[in-house]
């Protein structure tokens, strides 16, 4: 696994202390609870997750394993806290400007974009001035030396604007799509296995009907 690799657990909690340590300074860095809030909330997060403390903690695990968080003195409280070291320290070699952080961050928070989504949402994280200046953050990201860090989606049918996703995560379980959604959701290998089975009970379920009804006929 190379350093700046990650599944997508570990992907919503980066975003998610990068976002808080640009729009709420004064509550950062995060305990996990505060943590395991951010990832869950409502607002600004697709796909939506109800992530336990247990899925939190062993992300931050990892990720402070790797160097991409680091844990840090609670001050009066014995609590720990977790600030990232994934982009913009002295301890990352991956520099990026404000804009790039925020595109990045985004991305990371809700999934592949298109450039003028990118700029409508980027509320707190930085005021892009035009939609040039988003396009420009991303060609900047995707030409990048060690990148690219971000790559150009063909475009869906009927939308004008290609969409533009991050290059960080390395789980393909995240680009599994749910054919009654347009956009695609992540699918963990549990709910995949619970689907299947679901299923699976079905077809039984119907198949011992049938030959109920068979029987019933005398065929």
């Amino acid at each position: 696994m190379s350093y700046h690799e990650i599944n997508f657990i570990e992907m919503r909690v980066i975003g998610c202390l990068i976002e808080k340590a640009i729009t709420t300074p004064e509550y950062y860095p995060l305990s996990l609870n505060s943590l395991q809030t951010a990832c869950n909330q409502k607002s600004n997060r697709e796909p939506v997750m109800n992530l336990s403390e247990h899925e939190v903690q062993d992300a931050v695990d990892s990720l402070v394993e790797r160097g991409l968080i680091t844990e840090v003195a609670g001050g009066h409280s014995r609590v720990s806290k977790y600030q990232h070291r994934f982009c913009n320290t002295e301890f990352s070699d991956l520099k990026l400007n404000a804009a790039q952080t925020a595109v990045i961050c985004l991305l990371f928070l809700r999934g592949p974009q298109t450039p003028g989504e990118l700029r409508s949402r980027s509320g707190r994280l930085h005021d892009f001035e035009s939609r040039e200046e988003v396009e420009a953050a991303l060609e900047a990201l995707k030409n990048m030396v060690g990148g690219p860090y971000v790559e150009v989606l063909p475009k869906q049918a009927g939308k004008r604007e290609a969409r533009f996703q991050e290059c960080f995560c390395m789980d393909s379980e995240r680009v599994v799509a749910v054919s009654s959604k347009e956009d695609s959701y992540p699918l963990s290998n549990a709910s995949l296995e619970s689907r299947v089975n679901e299923l699976e009970s079905q077809v039984l379920s119907l198949m011992a009907r049938i030959q109920a009804l068979e029987n019933a006929s005398g065929l």
